[in-house]
């Protein structure tokens, strides 16, 4: 089954061409099935970007998603047109009053910040909290899996004297979990950070689990053991030339930044860089919307509360 997006979303086109199924609301409404409803919390500044990297790996599994995408009402994005922001999204204060099975709280390049700097963090600690009991399962990703781990169990971020920037190799911790089925034991997936979350604060914090790390990155996956939240500190969204164009960026700017590791065959940024993260990222967005939303959700989406029965691996 497709992912269902407005019929002038840019991400439309370029998903349509590499054959990732989409379908209109107008179509969608002739199956006789409940899709699942999928909110974005969209932080990105380019947001159009973000938007098609997401929709990609959402769109490759067999479920209906209805997707709804939320911006900060609180904060003003310079890099995205007014005009494409009034057509395809909505602000938190109109969605609130609805549930979701799904939502997915992205990164924001302002890690340094201390999350009470950022402007719209008032904001957000709000959809956050509204999450436990209008949302089922809440996939945070690089800053906003440091915000939800922050804000839900008051564990911190530490700076990093380097940018950890590259593809790195992770390792599973708990190949039973569902949410890392078909995972191989070994796998790769992009960083791009200047703060770190640490494995002593999670493994020391009741009701979360660490479920993947790198002995050279850090904290890649965790996830609370009810299976409702999933933090990703990394960035498996990203396409092939990402990291390229964060690299050639910061080279341009004249900044002292290191080519990104593990990246560029042979660390030589004159030559292509290859994907060897894409079948995971596909893997991992699959998992999550299968076990942790699909398998579990109420049919009837006003019954969720913060009161869910406990993540059942068995």
């Amino acid at each position: 089954m497709p992912v269902n997006i407005p019929s002038a979303l840019p991400a439309r086109q370029i998903l349509e061409s590499e054959n990732v199924f989409v379908m209109t609301q107008g179509r969608a409404v002739h199956q006789d099935i409940r899709p699942l409803r999928i909110a974005i919390v969209n932080l990105m500044p380019t947001k159009m970007a973000t938007e098609t990297q997401l929709l990609r790996l959402l769109g490759n599994t067999p479920l209906q998603l209805e997707i709804t995408l939320v911006r900060m009402a609180t904060h003003d994005p310079r890099n995205t047109a007014q005009a494409h922001l009034d057509a395809f999204y909505t602000t938190f204060e109109e969605a609130r009053a609805s549930r979701f099975d799904g939502l997915i709280i992205t990164g924001a390049p302002i890690e340094t910040l201390p999350f009470e700097e950022v402007d719209y963090w008032p904001e957000l600690c709000q959809i956050m909290d509204w999450s436990r009991d209008h949302v089922f399962s809440t996939l945070h990703v690089c800053w906003g899996a440091q915000a939800g781990l922050y804000r839900h169990y008051g564990i911190p971020k530490y700076p990093l004297p380097d940018k950890m920037f590259g593809v790195f190799p992770h390792r599973v911790l708990d190949p039973r979990n569902r949410v890392l089925s078909g995972f191989d034991e070994v796998f790769p997936a992009p960083h791009s950070r200047h703060t770190e979350t640490r494995a002593s604060d999670i493994e020391a914090t009741p009701g979360i689990q660490l479920l993947a790390v790198s002995e050279e990155a850090g904290v890649y996956l965790a996830g609370s053991t009810d299976g409702r939240e999933l933090y990703v500190t990394g960035h498996p969204e990203y396409e092939r030339d990402t990291l390229k164009a964060e690299y050639d960026r910061d080279i341009g700017r004249g900044l002292d930044i290191a080519v990104p590791r593990h990246y560029y065959p042979g660390d030589d940024p004159s030559r292509p860089p290859m994907v060897t993260w894409r079948s995971h990222a596909f893997l991992l967005y699959a998992n999550w919307l299968n076990y942790c939303v699909y398998q579990r959700t109420p049919f009837d989406l006003e019954t969720i509360s913060s009161q869910t029965p406990q993540f059942d691996d068995d």
